[in-house]
């Protein structure tokens, strides 16, 4: 039922998260330095205790407030998404140690969270990792607490939050030629030695670098999950936040909407309103139809993630390439509505042109997305 309609507290929670975007993340937002971390605006989200819900919501819960934030503010979104997707792997697979000295400071903004998957030579294929992390003591095995361990050498790129994170959820190849099954996830702290990072000129409101590790060490205690099993951390991370970026995308779609029915409705044109063209009119009613199209496969996916459902994978991607792509669609038809204004620096349409883009590529490109749902529906044929 949560899938079709929501609850009217639910409804009324995305109006209160909407207002508190506007009144008070969206101001700390448009203080914040572009390609930098906004410590303030992470500060708020903790205060306003979006922050610490990232660790007991479940996938829907997750999808509405993203959703709504995005509504409004979509900086703040992206802060809120950013901890999530950094500090998730370690609240679900990390120690007790691990989480009680990192989540109470995600939880509160004091802490910045990144999750470092993507290499040069390997984004959407993330079982062709290539980060190196070579035993210390070659022929002896890491032990918790100990000395040994390994020493990570490679190089992670287009890394959200990266340089400035405070700590990292790093993904190195622990068995060479092992595959997906050759991965081991590891929490790794900035200030380890051998790690450095840049900065990359984006088309990104957040920071976006590259890190280069030579011989950073970490020990079994750094481990989050199991030695070997790391593609299993990332891959049930990803089928969490997936259907969430999707609902990330349904934000914007519905901000451009709404901007769109107030500008047609009252911009005069043609002796008449611009809504009173039939041409208009359809092209509005078709943003709409997507945008609630896609809000559903989002709820949908988000509850199948809640309640266990087998076919998390497909659902998840269905749902992020559906909603990313028709928000692309719906913001771009709604500039060509608006006409040169909604080009000018500064109007909402221009901020969303830029914002819209980028959730196609991370996360699993579309064209992944395709290929993981195609994958799955030939694996459930020979299941039968």
């Amino acid at each position: 039922m949560t899938a079709f309609s929501l609850e009217p507290a639910q409804l009324a929670w995305c109006a209160e998260l909407r207002a508190l975007a506007a009144e008070r993340l969206r101001p700390l937002a448009g203080k914040g330095e572009p390609g930098r971390v906004n410590r303030a605006l992470l500060a708020e989200l903790g205060a306003l205790g979006l922050l610490p819900r990232l660790f007991t919501s479940g996938a829907l819960e997750l999808c509405l407030m993203r959703e709504s934030l995005a509504h409004a503010c979509t900086e703040a979104e992206t802060a809120l998404a950013l901890q999530g997707l950094g500090a998730h792997p370690v609240h679900a697979h990390g120690t007790d140690a691990q989480r009680a000295h990192w989540l109470p400071r995600v939880a509160a903004g004091t802490a910045v969270a990144a999750f470092a998957l993507t290499e040069p030579a390997a984004g959407s294929d993330a079982a062709a990792l290539s980060l190196t992390a070579t035993p210390a003591t070659p022929g002896r095995p890491a032990r918790p607490g100990g000395a040994d361990g390994w020493r990570l050498s490679g190089e992670k790129c287009w890394i959200s939050h990266a340089p400035e994170a405070d700590f990292y959820t790093v993904f190195a190849r622990t068995t060479p030629g092992a595959g997906a099954r050759g991965v081991t996830a590891f929490l790794v702290p900035a200030d380890r030695p051998g790690l450095t990072g840049t900065a990359l000129d984006m088309l990104s409101p957040h920071p976006i670098g590259a890190l280069a590790f030579d011989a950073v060490p970490v020990t079994a205690d750094d481990v989050l999950g199991e030695v070997g099993r790391g593609f299993r951390v990332a891959m049930d991370t990803l089928n969490l936040f997936r259907p969430s970026v999707g609902a990330f995308a349904v934000g914007m779609a519905q901000a451009a909407l709404d901007a769109t029915l107030g500008h047609t409705a009252r911009r005069d044109a043609f002796g008449g309103k611009l809504k009173d063209l039939q041409s208009v009119a359809h092209q509005v009613a078709e943003m709409a139809l997507r945008t609630e199209s896609a809000r559903l496969m989002v709820h949908a996916a988000a509850t199948a993630y809640d309640e266990g459902a087998p076919d998390v994978p497909r659902r998840s991607a269905m749902a992020k390439l559906l909603a990313t792509e028709t928000a692309q669609y719906v913001v771009d038809r709604a500039v060509q509505l608006h006409g040169a204004r909604a080009l000018q620096r500064g109007h909402l349409l221009e901020h969303l042109y830029r914002e819209v883009r980028a959730p196609r590529i991370y996360e699993g490109a579309s064209e992944v997305q395709r290929s993981i749902i195609a994958k799955e529906l030939y694996k459930n044929l020979e299941d039968r």
